[in-house]
């Protein structure tokens, strides 16, 4: 399936459930002047454009992804799965490690078991705008490594449940504000819109979210 980043200095105010600070852990993708947004949690959802969403034309095939952007042997699946191990891990195809889903609570030793997750799924991020960029910006938006909430190892059946659902249709079992927050940084970092439905799931589930101040490295959008 399938950013707001934060610097260091920001790290204490943005750490979720998950004990995984919320905060970019490289810059591919972002271009040299790319702004940051620094809002409360509730002010992000609160400012997300809505407009009607559209599936017309999505080819998941559109988004290529699992690359090896900086050419180190690993591509895109390996290299979350190698961040989010709770153990260290070694070689190009990572199999072994320790994982666990913040979606559900399940835990894995074997990769195998794990999906990694587009927290906004790429057909959601077609209906959202994705439609009007240019091919190498879905592909970057595919592959974003440049913030950490942008993709996650889940069990593959929490991913499956998903699919490419938003919030208004689905939410994880456990760490709902995670997810969340995960989702309007995803949005807001990639300036997709949402849908009335969704604004409205996101605008009455964040007032029982702690309002966390978070910080958004807005990516390089291409248009066609």
């Amino acid at each position: 399936m399938g950013g707001l980043a934060v610097p260091a200095s920001a790290t204490a105010s943005a750490q979720t459930g998950g004990g995984r600070a919320e905060r970019s852990a490289a810059t591919e993708g972002v271009s040299a002047s790319g702004r940051t947004v620094t809002k409360r949690f509730r002010a992000v959802v609160r400012d997300l454009p809505v407009a009607r969403e559209t599936r017309a034309g999505y080819d998941r095939d559109l988004f290529v992804h699992w690359v090896d952007a900086d050419g180190d042997c690993r591509d895109t699946r390996d290299e979350v799965l190698a961040q989010e191990s709770l153990v260290a891990v070694s070689g190009c195809d990572v199999q072994r490690g320790k994982w666990r889903s913040y979606y559900d609570g399940v835990e894995t030793r074997d990769s195998s078991d794990f999906d990694i997750d587009h927290t906004v799924a790429l057909a959601e991020a077609w209906d959202s705008g994705a439609k009007r960029w240019t091919a190498d910006t879905r592909e970057r938006y595919a592959n974003d490594l440049a913030d950490r909430r942008s993709l996650v190892a889940v069990s593959a059946s929490s991913n499956r449940s998903k699919g490419d659902r938003d919030p208004a249709e689905w939410l994880p079992e456990r760490a709902t504000c995670r997810y969340l927050r995960y989702w309007a940084v995803v949005k807001t970092r990639w300036q997709l819109r949402v849908n009335q439905a969704e604004k409205d799931v996101l605008v009455r589930r964040a007032a029982r979210c702690d309002n966390l101040r978070l910080s958004i490295r807005v990516a390089r959008v291409e248009y066609r």
